[in-house]
């Protein structure tokens, strides 16, 4: 059974941090060298067309190294991060381009989804992280007022992000990226391997990119990931991302999941799923998670007005 993409944010997670592991196994067949392992805490895999053994094992392991410098500037819970140094200050000189890169792209889906997609939601999900921590916490969640309190630091317009710098307008904000890092490093990684001269590859870092085709003439087949099983499968070009409220819960109940909407301070009403295809994948690992925070006319609506975008709801399981 694999993981859901975003079961490595689970509370405990904010308190051990998510490591690359340094076990992998590069198989041959098909004509695909295969690579399975465990980045940013989750599954991850490669699918390689056309190589060698000796250059499959030299590909995986640059992309390997590749995902651990990008764990460097965009990992919340490596406690020498870029990120985590940003949100301890609330400034950033000279902030490592990636960044830079991913909080543009961020503050770019924010004003597309008017604000459904914010990366300064990381003090709401602390506050319900540590109320459900806590023993004989209220199984109704954080008191109105204390929600209210943490949502006058949720404002994406309130962060300004420049090549030199990057700050907070106010004290006690703090981003989080967990909704676009994971397409974005999956991209990096695609991208690394194009400029090798690979033009058939699947890569799956926590969302999934495809280029080119599989050996035997025909796309890349994938399956829509599901919280507890594979779900439905398709011909991917492009890439695709999925969100699903129930990936993580807060609470034993399940009532209040990670995903948190932050115009009204409550999780997104659930259990639901969705899935986006587009061209790249952090702009589906961004769409997939403000889609599940508009009602599905808005968000069908923006898929089409962006275009380029296939829209898959589903009800979670």
């Amino acid at each position: 059974m694999r993981a859901d993409r975003r079961q490595f944010l689970t509370i405990a997670a904010a308190a051990s941090g998510a490591a690359l592991l340094p076990s992998s196994r590069v198989l041959a067949g098909d004509g695909i060298r295969r690579w399975q392992g465990t980045a940013l805490g989750a599954d991850a895999s490669l699918q390689l067309v056309g190589l060698s053994e000796r250059m499959a094992d030299r590909l995986v392991e640059r992309c390997l190294q590749e995902v651990t410098r990008l764990e460097r500037a965009l990992s919340l819970f490596r406690p020498d991060s870029a990120l985590v140094q940003l949100n301890h200050k609330g400034r950033l000189d000279a902030p490592p381009a990636d960044l830079v890169r991913v909080m543009q792209e961020a503050v770019t889906y924010g004003h597309l989804t008017d604000g459904a997609f914010d990366i300064t939601t990381q003090p709401l999900w602390t506050l319900y992280a540590e109320h459900f921590a806590t023993n004989g916490a209220d199984a109704a969640g954080p008191p109105v007022s204390a929600v209210a309190a943490v949502q006058a630091l949720i404002d994406f317009r309130a962060v300004e992000v420049e090549p030199s710098r990057i700050t907070f307008a106010r004290p006690g904000m703090a981003v989080t990226l967990n909704g676009i890092a994971q397409g974005y490093i999956t991209d990096r990684i695609a991208e690394l391997l194009l400029n090798e001269g690979l033009s058939d590859v699947l890569v799956d870092m926590g969302e999934v990119r495809a280029l080119g085709r599989h050996p035997a003439g025909r796309p890349w087949r994938v399956s829509i990931r599901q919280v507890n099983n594979d779900g439905p499968s398709l011909d991917l070009t492009g890439a695709l991302a999925t969100s699903a409220t129930n990936g993580t819960c807060f609470d034993p109940g399940g009532r209040f999941g990670h995903i948190l909407d932050p115009r009204s301070g409550r999780p997104a009403p659930g259990p639901r799923q969705v899935s986006v295809r587009a061209g790249t994948a952090s702009r589906a690992d961004a769409l997939s998670t403000a889609f599940l925070l508009m009602p599905p006319s808005a968000a069908a609506g923006l898929a089409g007005q962006l275009g380029g975008i296939t829209l898959i709801p589903q009800a979670a399981v």
